[in-house]
């Protein structure tokens, strides 16, 4: 797909982007990418590696750039990241994509976009701004999802807790990473080592890496949750022991004066008074069960069961 920068994105040629009165926008795959590769003119003074993409980034090459974007798919975190390359100088910038990701943003900025002061450097904007678009919704997301968990550990179904919040934990340190990337490829943009970009447009980088910047602090407030969600998980596991501990303690105190009965009556001396009398052992019977019962009246009282 090739597109001229006017007032928005207009469809066009490739014949009629390489005439350089226009600055254009242009998606290819990797084939047709090493096939006309020339003919683009761009200055890539360095082997460039198509498939090597696996973080976003920017390089500066002698009359051109280069680099990539790796971003992790909304809809699952987990997954992997649709990667891509790109190359770019004054004349125009290429996507060099085979998933149709680069395409489908290009196409969504050409359906929502219109321009009073169209550039390059407002195009790379907007193709900037359209991968964190919906960011502020998937960290909404993660801080409801934290609240839910909170409540599971609170209401003590917590089966799955610890599972659910690392897979959490994880989609958000990529994210944090992801952020990372796009801060210093907006940065390395900003410096404008080649002189591509025009100086009063230099404003845009800059206003996408405060916008990068202020996700980035969500994610470390999202990271300070799960650690608390995890330390309130950790908390209730050991309230949920001590309980434990206490019944076993109670029930121990209850049956430690039947263990000395039995012990006692388990002697075999001859003459004990009790076992010639008739009503010893339903005496000895009603004695323990008063002794349960009166333990277990105490130990209520005194609130250990």
């Amino acid at each position: 797909m090739y597109y001229i920068i006017e007032d928005k994105l207009v469809k066009s040629t490739y014949e009629e982007c390489l005439k350089g009165k226009s600055i254009y926008v242009a998606t290819v795959t990797g084939e047709e990418f090493k096939k006309n590769s020339d003919l683009f003119n761009m200055g890539i003074d360095m082997d460039f590696d198509l498939n090597d993409a696996p973080v976003s980034c920017v390089r500066v090459n002698y009359d051109s750039l280069t680099g990539g974007f790796s971003i992790p798919d909304r809809a699952d975190i987990s997954a992997e990241n649709h990667e891509f390359s790109f190359a770019l100088d004054e004349q125009g910038i290429v996507f060099i994509n085979d998933d149709g990701t680069a395409e489908h943003i290009i196409e969504k900025i050409a359906g929502t976009r219109k321009w009073r002061m169209p550039s390059l450097e407002r195009f790379v904007y907007d193709f900037l701004e359209e991968i964190i678009s919906e960011d502020i919704n998937v960290l909404n997301s993660f801080d409801k999802k934290l609240d839910v968990l909170e409540d599971r550990i609170l209401d003590k179904h917590d089966d799955n807790v610890m599972e659910d919040l690392l897979e959490i934990r994880s989609d958000i340190m990529d994210l944090r990473t992801h952020y990372e990337q796009l801060i210093d490829l907006s940065q390395e943009l900003e410096e404008n080592e080649n002189g591509f970009f025009s100086s009063k447009n230099l404003r845009y980088f800059r206003m996408f890496t405060e916008r990068v910047m202020r996700l980035q602090d969500i994610v470390s407030s999202l990271r300070e949750h799960t650690m608390q969600v995890r330390d309130l998980h950790q908390t209730m596991l050991e309230v949920k022991q001590n309980k434990m501990m206490n019944v076993l303690a109670v029930v121990s105190a209850i049956f430690m004066p039947l263990t000395l009965i039995v012990g006692w009556y388990g002697m075999n001396f001859k003459y004990m008074p009790e076992l010639d009398v008739p009503i010893a052992y339903p005496i000895v019977i009603t004695v323990c069960v008063l002794i349960v019962v009166l333990s277990i009246i105490f130990f209520k009282k005194k609130k250990l069961l």
